[in-house]
């Protein structure tokens, strides 16, 4: 039967390939090469998707992966430091960066009249109009009732990314709303003069206090670094303002130059008082000096009257009477009268005879 079977098939030779059979392996052929190119394709964007997941985080910011909305990771856990680092491509992780040591800026301009970028860049204002408009000119209210402009820009960096990014659907917001607060807060505070001109700075920085106040009873995460302040007068009453500076610029100067004045002439008698005082001490000093002196020679001089004193008292005649007639152009002397009575002696001093009169005219 096999050998029967054998002969019947090598009997029969295959049948002539037809042009169908050659399309169809054609096709088939071409087939298997695309899906190798699809393949080879498909595994490069493979990779790719997952190359396109490596990510660097610069040293001066932090990261946190979002994995559909939700942080990879808890508190302090969740943040990225410096360096390469990789997550799934969007849209199933979102890196969100946080910089922690750039100096952010927001500024509160609800309290300033209407103005524009193009012309504060200028230097031109809008024109002020008749009246205050408070559809779209902001202000504040003084502690005097008193009606100013005033604008605070705020500087800060970011302390603590989990609670800026995470605890706040907008942060950038929420530190706005917080130097709104402050300043209208503050600005109810102070008067109007301390505002413009006479505590500027004190104004300034309780506006900063109150914002950083502010800041920690909200737990931002922030840390607030500087705080400027503008305040002017409304431009519809400058003129008046600008009265009533000059009034208080020339009431300080006057104040000045009393005090200068006061300084001067109080220096003058203290130093008069200074003079007259070293004067007396020096004159104490002297005739404390003299009387000391003096003592001494008359204690030197107490035991020699002691022993004999008409003979002390004759050579103290003798020397006192010396250096009285050492000048004296004439001399007299009158001996003692033999009876022992003193001696008279009169002078007689004539005046200068009178001038004649002149004769009168006939």
């Amino acid at each position: 039967m096999s050998d029967e079977h054998d002969h019947h098939d090598h009997a029969h030779p295959p049948a002539p390939v037809t042009p169908e059979d050659s399309g169809s392996q054609a096709l088939a052929e071409a087939l298997r090469s695309s899906f190798a190119i699809v393949k080879i394709v498909m595994a490069l964007m493979v990779a790719a998707f997952f190359c396109s997941g490596f990510f660097t985080v610069q040293p001066q910011e932090k990261a946190v992966i979002l994995r559909f909305g939700r942080p990879v990771g808890e508190g302090q856990n969740a943040l990225l430091s410096a360096g390469l680092h990789w997550s799934l491509p969007y849209p199933i992780d979102e890196v969100v960066r946080i910089p922690i040591t750039e100096i952010q800026k927001v500024t509160s301009d609800n309290g300033w009249y209407l103005t524009t970028p193009e012309a504060e860049l200028s230097g031109e204002e809008m024109p002020a109009g008749p009246s205050l408009n408070p559809a779209v000119d902001g202000y504040v209210i003084t502690a005097d009732r008193n009606i100013v402009h005033s604008r605070a820009t705020l500087s800060y960096h970011i302390e603590d990314p989990i609670k800026f990014v995470f605890d706040f659907a907008a942060a950038s917001n929420a530190v706005l709303n917080v130097v709104d607060e402050a300043l209208l807060d503050t600005a109810a505070k102070f008067n109007v003069d301390d505002i413009l001109t006479r505590d500027f700075a004190g104004f300034q920085d309780a506006v900063k206090l109150r914002a950083t106040d502010l800041a920690e009873q909200e737990q931002l995460g922030i840390v607030i670094d500087q705080c400027e302040v503008q305040s002017r007068a409304p431009r519809q009453l400058q003129t008046i303002f600008d009265q009533v500076t000059i009034a208080g610029e020339n009431r300080n100067k006057a104040l000045l130059d009393a005090h200068s004045h006061e300084n001067q002439v109080l220096s003058e008698a203290d130093s008069r008082a200074a003079s007259i005082t070293n004067e007396a001490e020096s004159a104490r000093v002297s005739y404390v000096d003299s009387v000391n002196a003096d003592a001494k020679y008359f204690s030197q001089l107490l035991p020699q009257y002691e022993k004999n004193p008409a003979l002390f008292a004759q050579l103290q005649l003798v020397e006192v009477m010396g250096r009285a007639l050492t000048n004296v152009q004439d001399k007299w002397f009158l001996p003692e009268r033999a009876d022992g009575k003193p001696r008279e002696l009169r002078l007689m001093l004539n005046r200068e005879p009178p001038e004649p009169k002149p004769a009168a005219n006939p």
